[in-house]
C-alpha cells in the first residue's frame, strides 16, 4: 500500500472546519469562536463547513451531512487542511459516507482526537497519513493560556516540525464551559515526572497507529478494524477520554488486543495519561497494563510506556499516524525516522 502524504500547511493557508461528531459548536458557541480566533492568531484562514455550527441534534440525525462536508474539504483545491471542532460519540456512523476515492486522491492535513479516531484511522488504513491533535474546542480554544512551551510547540507542529517535548506539567480538562467567563481556560497545572516505562529497553522503531481507548471499540467487529496483518511492526498509541473508564475496562480492551494476536506483532505500546486518574489510581492501571500484556498474554518483551501526552491532556502532541517513528525507552525520547510531509 502507497503511504500518501499531505503537504505541510503554512501560513496564509485555508483550514477547513468539520464537525463530524457533536454539535458542539452549537451548544458552546464562544468556546469554538475562541479556538478559531486562536487558529487565525497563528496565520491560517479558516472556512467553516455547513456541518460545523450545525445544531447538535441536526446534526445527530444527519450522518450524511457530516461525511459530505468531509468529502469536498478533501475535494476543495482551495483548503489545505481540515481540523474537527471537538469529540462527541457518534462519528462511527459517518464512515460508510465517506468518498475512499477523493480522499485519497487529494491528500491533506487533517486532525482531531477522541471520537475523531474513527476517521483517523480508517482513512490511515486507507494509506493517508493522518493526525491525532488538538480540536478547535478542545485544544486550540485554550491555547493562549497555555505554557509558553506548549504554545511554540504547537505553532510549529502545525508547520510541519515534528518533535515530541516532555513537558513538565499538564492538566485535565477544563472548567464548565457554560459559565461564559471560562472560555479558553484550564483547570489548574499538575506537575509530573514524565512518562514512566513499564517494559523494555533500548530501541525500537514502527509506524504510529491508534487514538481514543474508547473510540477504537467503537470500531471492533466492523469493516473498519484493521485487519490481522495490519498490526504488524506498529507503535500502538492508546488512551482515554473524560468518561474515565475503570481499569476494568481497560483490562477488558486489552484483553481483547491480546486474544486478537495484536501485542505479538507490535513494535511498541505507548499509553496516554489516564484523563481524570490520580497518581494512585496511575499506579494501579499500569499494574493492569502489565497483568494483561505481560502476565496473560506473555508478551514481556514489548515495549510499553505510559503516561505521554497525547489524547485528553493539556498539552498534548500532534501524533502522525502511518509514520515510521523511533521509540527510545532508555532516554525517552520519540523520533520520525522519515519524512512526514510530501515534499514536492
Amino acid at each position: 500500500m502507497r503511504l500518501r502524504k499531505p503537504k505541510k500547511l503554512n501560513r496564509g493557508d485555508t483550514l477547513a472546519i468539520v464537525s463530524p461528531s457533536w454539535g458542539g459548536p452549537s451548544t458552546f458557541p464562544h468556546i469554538f469562536e475562541q479556538g478559531l480566533a486562536n487558529l487565525r492568531s497563528l496565520g491560517f484562514n479558516i472556512v467553516e463547513m455547513p456541518s460545523a455550527r450545525t445544531a447538535a441534534d441536526v446534526l445527530f440525525s444527519q450522518p450524511q451531512l457530516r461525511a459530505k462536508d468531509i468529502n469536498n474539504a478533501f475535494a476543495d483545491p482551495n483548503i489545505a487542511g481540515i481540523i474537527s471542532s471537538i469529540g462527541g460519540s457518534d462519528s462511527a456512523r459517518i464512515l460508510p459516507y465517506l468518498d475512499k476515492s477523493v480522499i485519497l486522491n487529494n491528500p491533506k492535513f487533517m486532525m482531531g482526537y477522541s471520537d475523531f479516531s474513527t476517521l483517523t484511522t480508517l482513512l490511515n488504513q486507507w494509506g493517508l497519513v493522518t493526525f491525532n491533535g488538538p480540536s478547535v474546542m478542545a485544544g486550540f480554544s485554550q491555547y493562549h493560556n497555555a505554557s509558553a512551551e506548549y504554545q511554540a510547540y504547537l505553532a510549529q507542529a502545525l508547520l510541519g516540525e515534528v518533535h515530541y517535548p516532555i513537558f513538565k506539567a499538564y492538566s485535565h480538562g477544563y472548567p464548565e464551559w457554560a459559565i461564559p467567563e471560562n472560555v479558553g481556560k484550564l483547570h489548574p497545572a499538575i506537575a509530573t515526572n514524565g512518562p514512566k516505562v513499564l517494559q523494555g529497553t533500548g530501541q525500537v522503531e514502527g509506524r504510529l497507529f491508534g487514538g481514543c481507548f474508547e473510540v477504537m471499540e467503537m470500531l471492533k467487529g466492523t469493516e473498519y478494524w484493521p485487519s490481522p496483518s495490519f498490526w504488524q511492526d506498529k507503535l500502538l498509541f492508546l488512551e482515554t477520554s473524560e468518561d474515565k473508564p475503570s481499569q476494568d475496562y481497560i483490562r477488558f480492551w486489552l484483553r481483547n488486543y491480546g486474544v486478537m494476536g495484536v501485542f505479538e506483532k507490535l513494535s511498541g505500546l505507548m499509553i496516554g495519561r489516564a484523563r481524570d486518574y490520580s497518581e494512585c489510581e496511575m499506579a494501579a492501571l499500569d499494574e493492569v497494563i502489565l497483568s494483561v500484556v505481560r502476565d496473560e498474554f506473555g508478551c514481556d518483551s514489548l515495549p510499553v510506556i505510559t503516561r505521554l501526552d497525547f489524547g485528553h491532556t493539556d498539552p498534548q502532541w500532534v501524533l502522525p499516524l502511518g509514520i515510521q517513528h523511533r521509540l527510545d525507552l532508555d532516554n525517552f525520547s520519540l523520533d520520525a525516522v522519515e519524512p512526514v510531509f510530501d515534499s514536492l
